[in-house]
Parts: structure tokens; sequence; C-alpha cells
């Protein structure tokens, strides 16, 4: 998946959010690095807001650190999208939006009343 970066503030803040992880669970950058599969230099590009190859290795970051993309991208911020952040949550959505509009509204009464259970 790609993610398209818009301005130089988000990549500081991503890398911020980086390192502050790496940290959180006692890992080097090169240890990072290597979980990754990328330099530590591009480690250390990222968290000091120097995107390089950041969008690319979005998922794999997120992957190694045990958070989701959106976490390293909005933060805990009531502004970040709502978006699905685990794999049942995503087959989920796109499952749901395979189906047509009747269906959709069946699917939503049927979520609805097993979240009541």
């Amino acid at each position: 998946m790609s993610y398209k970066l818009t301005n130089m503030e988000t990549c500081q803040d991503i890398g911020t959010r980086i390192r502050a992880a790496r940290v959180d669970r006692g890992l080097t950058q090169d240890e990072l690095a290597g979980r990754v599969g990328v330099s530590r230099s591009a480690v250390a590009q990222w968290e000091t807001g120097r995107a390089g190859q950041i969008t690319g290795n979005l998922s794999r970051i997120a992957g190694v650190l045990g958070v989701n993309v959106e976490y390293l991208m909005f933060g805990d911020s009531k502004h970040a999208p709502a978006a699905a952040g685990q794999g049942d949550e995503l087959a989920l959505l796109r499952l749901y939006r395979a189906c047509d509009p009747e269906d959709r509204q069946m699917l939503l009464r049927t979520a609805r009343r097993l979240a009541r259970d």
C-alpha cells in the first residue's frame, strides 16, 4: 500500500512517532533498519523528517513497531481519517464495499444487532 505525504511537518511528525515507538520497544536504529530491510541511515532520515523512502515502507515500519499505519501518519489525533486498523477490519471493509446498497443495509442491521448482544 502506498501513502502520499503532503508536507514537511507531516514527515517530521511521522519521524517523531517512529522514533518514539522504536525507543519504546527498545530497538536501535540498526535493529529497526534490519527488520524493515533498509539502511540505518534511512531510519535516521525518517526520524528527522527527511522522508526518503518512508511512504513505501510505512506498512513494514508499522508492523515491526507493532503499531498501525494510521498511528504513524496521524498519531492519536481525533482529526485522523476514520480508517480500519487491522486485518479483520480491513477485510470487513473490503467486503462491505463490494456489496450492493441493499446488502450493505442488511449488513449494517446485522452488525448493530450483534453489537447489542
